[in-house]
């Protein structure tokens, strides 16, 4: 578990992973609903994933906008879930040093990468209903590409000091870390150091990033309410209303369990600590696993997409 560098003390060389700290005899059941969610978050994104590439009516600006927010389901599921099934099957608690920072890494990047292509899915459907005309000109592959190349440097440059300074720390006494995967300030806390500026940096930039994007999100459909309510046709309102609907749900549900989470962690001993090491495992599980379900039930197109791929399949 740990390997002596010299004669002062030792250095931590892997993690132990114990999830549930006042669970760990029955926590094993909990796979009993991760495991069908991830089944069904994997298959439900491939799915949506192949009806886009496959489907010529589907190559449009805001279904690529859908499928990286699909290709990002998928990295932060498979990053975080089959680890906490190990776990809870095989009682596989450990995790390298540099695998406990690379899973760090890709949490604390990918998740704000996510809540961008919101942002951008908001500014989408602005542009759609507030200057349909402007549209194709505006939202087009090459703007795809701008917003994908600015969502990853962004919160690449932004992110990527948490899992630096966290991996800087002296970790000489405890490898026990107690949640299900390697949050930045439940791995810092082990450390024999200071981690005021951790948490400082974490939450300066959660906030920046995330609060920026869902202020912007607001933003955009406090303009786009504001369009439809001006509009003469009953049908025209209501088309725009179910175009934004499956959008404004995933993004209020993908904030609020996000939010939940923050402020249950903020709560420290008025909320037991197992609430937001479950929260924070649902929340990259359950909208991964909502994502492309809800938007293949509402959105129309994507429903006709999915029906050709089973009818070429048949």
């Amino acid at each position: 578990m740990v390997l002596s560098l010299n004669h002062t003390g030792t250095q931590v060389t892997e993690f132990l992973m114990i999830c549930f700290p006042g669970m760990q005899d029955t926590q094993h059941w909990l796979s009993l609903v991760l495991a069908p969610l991830l089944v069904l978050a994997l298959g439900a994104n491939f799915l949506l994933l192949l009806a886009i590439w496959q489907e010529a009516s589907l190559h449009e600006p805001m279904y690529y906008l859908l499928a990286i927010l699909s290709v990002l389901d998928v990295i932060l599921c498979l990053t975080v879930i089959p680890k906490v099934l190990l776990i809870f099957w095989f009682d596989m608690k450990r995790i390298s040093f540099m695998g406990c920072f690379l899973q760090m890494f890709i949490m604390n990047t990918f998740l704000p990468m996510e809540s961008s292509t919101f942002l951008v899915m908001a500014y989408d459907r602005y542009v759609a209903i507030c200057h349909p005309l402007r549209y194709s000109s505006i939202i087009t592959e090459q703007f795809v590409v701008n917003v994908a190349i600015f969502i990853i440097v962004r919160n690449l440059l932004a992110t990527l000091p948490t899992p630096i300074l966290a991996a800087k720390l002296n970790y000489c006494a405890s490898n026990v870390v107690e949640n299900c995967i390697c949050a930045n300030i439940s791995v810092a806390k082990l450390s024999c150091g200071d981690i005021y500026l951790n948490k400082l940096y974490q939450f300066v930039s959660v906030w920046c990033l995330l609060g920026s994007d869902l202020v912007l999100i607001l933003l955009s459909y406090c303009f786009i309410l504001s369009a439809v309510v001006h509009l003469q046709s009953g049908g025209a309102t209501t088309k725009a209303l179910s175009t934004c609907g499956s959008h404004l749900i995933l993004i209020l549900f993908f904030y609020t369990l996000l939010l939940v989470f923050i402020f249950t962690n903020k709560a420290g001993k008025k909320v037991s600590p197992e609430v937001p090491i479950l929260l924070n495992v649902l929340h990259h599980l359950i909208p991964p696993a909502l994502n492309p379900i809800v938007y293949g039930v509402r959105t129309q197109e994507i429903k006709q997409g999915i029906i050709k791929l089973f009818k070429y399949q048949c």
